[in-house]
């Protein structure tokens, strides 16, 4: 996998997986975060490496994204989890991971299937924070869920056209959030599996949020209910 953009690249030297080679050119080369670890190359030879121009002067050859058990995440008592639902564009997936990361989420559950996977898109779009971030794959997302109750999780859909706002709910104990599909939203069968269906207050003409938008106002809004956001003094 090549990796690239200055963030991801930095993250991944610092996260959980191999990296075999780094190219930069001469003046990323001389970033202290790189100095002596990349072989200086042109910008044409790094787009021709990585297949975009969106490199920022560095890009790297990195092992596979080391995906982790599902389960594991539910290990903590009060694990929060965010289930993405079919979610196809590596720039959600990526944008969701980097909100799921700072907002320290236990982890991010996604499909084999019919889903974005880690790709260098989805690691640039998190700005490297998926490096740090467990990220699972389930052969059924449903399947997935029923396990995650009898865990004793609680599982909250979001759907703009639910009656509960985000902010009755008192997320306490373990917590799975799901987010459905660009368009289509959660799955009849996966919603039938959520405990509780929330939503956002929508006050303005757009009927619903970009899905990575709604993921960091729901994250978010689950730690404040839990006393969990630090205030400004």
């Amino acid at each position: 996998m090549i990796l690239y953009g200055r963030n991801p690249v930095r993250e991944a030297l610092r996260g959980r997986r191999r990296v075999e080679r780094v190219w930069a050119t001469d003046a990323a080369a001389r970033e202290q975060w790189l100095e002596g670890r990349a072989e200086v190359v042109t910008a044409a030879d790094l787009e021709a490496l990585c297949g975009t121009s969106e490199h920022q002067g560095v890009c790297a050859e990195a092992g596979d994204y080391p995906y982790v058990d599902a389960d594991s995440l539910l290990e903590a008592g009060d694990a929060l989890v965010v289930v993405l639902d079919e979610v196809q564009d590596p720039h959600n997936l990526g944008a969701v991971c980097r909100v799921a990361e700072t907002a320290g989420c236990a982890g991010v559950v996604i499909p084999e299937r019919r889903s974005a996977a880690v790709t260098p898109a989805a690691c640039k779009a998190s700005a490297g924070a998926i490096e740090h971030l467990p990220v699972a794959r389930v052969r059924n997302v449903a399947d997935w869920l029923a396990r995650a109750k009898r865990a004793g999780a609680w599982v909250y859909g979001a759907d703009a056209e639910a009656a509960v706002a985000y902010d009755v709910p008192d997320y306490s104990g373990r917590v799975v959030l799901v987010l459905g599909s660009e368009g289509r939203g959660i799955r009849p069968r996966v919603r039938s599996l959520c405990d509780e269906l929330i939503a956002l207050p929508v006050r303005g003409r757009v009927g619903s949020l970009n899905v990575s938008a709604a993921a960091s106002a729901l994250v978010y809004g689950i730690l404040h209910r839990r006393g969990g956001v630090d205030r400004a003094p």
